[in-house]
């Protein structure tokens, strides 16, 4: 059986409950939903639902590459929303950092998110040098 690698990184939030910001396991890494939190001051991003998703995606970024994996390697993304009418906004911005190959995506609305966010995504990739 592979073992379970806990992910830390300072190119994401700290998790702020009892979380990890990503597990790796074999050849797979399992990400915690990130929101659109800047990792340095703990703050919310200002900008509203484009500004959250593109921080949100950074932050994705941050702990993929932490295990050595990249945003392109990502397989599935789950992307909760505040409010379903932000879609177009979000899905603009989800089209800036995935152009081809797109992984596979289901995208639902939730009643609330932590710290009052607009968007959370949580990603599962693949790591391809080991």
């Amino acid at each position: 059986m592979a073992n379970k690698k806990v992910i830390t990184t300072d190119k994401a939030p700290k998790p702020i409950g009892p979380y990890s910001a990503g597990v790796r396991v074999g050849d797979l890494v399992f990400t915690a939903g990130q929101i659109g939190l800047d990792p340095l001051t703990g703050e919310v991003v200002p900008g509203g639902i484009q500004a959250e998703t593109r921080q949100v995606i950074r932050n994705l970024q941050g702990v993929l590459e932490a295990t050595g994996s990249s945003l392109q390697e990502i397989v599935k993304t789950t992307v909760f929303l505040r409010d379903m009418n932000d879609f177009a906004q979000m899905n603009t911005i989800y089209a800036e950092f995935f152009s081809q190959d797109y992984p596979a995506r289901s995208t639902v609305q939730v009643s609330a998110l932590p710290k009052g966010v607009a968007v959370e995504i949580e990603a599962i990739a693949l790591i391809s040098n080991q």
